[in-house]
């Protein structure tokens, strides 16, 4: 987004939005603002140091797919890299954000009212099932793919969540702990939470981002109806 485009108000946005709307498909409008009016920022999830694209992929998808609109990435020691083939265009239905280090990441997060919850198989934890999802927004880290989460994340964490075993395996590996635990905990936040969505201002920002990037020469087509916009 532009500068110009960040500095709209609401109703500029909407009116836009109205607009670029007639340019695409009536039920292809209608998928996005169903899309929109499901997603949360109340749950979010962190990557830290995680450096399979794979599993990048992966946790985009998942954000994706259940309806979590940020993610955040620490990338101190490694890129979070996500293999386009596997991601296939969900990255730019979410807003991704990368922090310099893990303590930078975490004071951002509780500065914004997280909690933050650190997946760990090795402390008194939580599972998906007994995690207050109703004490307020909370921030799922999950750390990187051979050692875990940094003691940085360790001593910056107010709760951990574990996902119970019953075999001989003591953990799943990332792409899958990270799908059992965001389904479930997103399935218990819509039911269990009555402010889960974003706010309407949110929706109407997200929906307008969605909106120049789904309509083709979108920011043309605007200055040709008459609306402030930089190429």
């Amino acid at each position: 987004m532009t500068n110009i485009e960040n500095s709209l108000t609401t109703e500029q946005q909407r009116q836009q939005i109205e607009y670029l709307s007639g340019f695409i498909l009536p039920e292809r409008f209608e998928t996005l603002c169903r899309a929109v009016q499901n997603r949360t920022k109340y749950m979010t999830l962190v990557a830290e140091n995680m450096f399979h694209p794979q599993n990048a992929s992966a946790l985009v998808r998942h954000c994706e797919a259940f309806g979590v609109q940020t993610l955040h990435t620490v990338q101190t020691f490694c890129r979070f890299n996500p293999n386009v083939d596997i991601v296939r265009g969900t990255d730019k239905w979410i807003d991704m954000y990368n922090h310099a280090s893990t303590a930078d990441a975490l004071q951002h997060l509780k500065a914004e009212g997280y909690r933050i919850v650190a997946t760990s198989p090795h402390y008194q934890s939580c599972t998906p099932e007994t995690f207050d999802v109703t004490k307020g927004k909370f921030a799922i880290v999950m750390g990187t793919e051979k050692t875990g989460i940094s003691q940085d994340v360790i001593d910056g964490a107010d709760e951990f969540l574990k996902i119970p075993m019953c075999g001989m395996v003591e953990s799943l590996n990332v792409s899958a702990c990270a799908a059992i635990i965001v389904y479930m905990l997103s399935e218990r936040m819509r039911h269990e939470v009555k402010d889960w969505q974003m706010t309407e201002a949110e929706q109407t920002a997200t929906l307008y981002h969605w909106m120049i990037d789904s309509v083709k020469d979108a920011r043309p087509l605007l200055k040709r109806g008459g609306f402030i916009c930089k190429d």
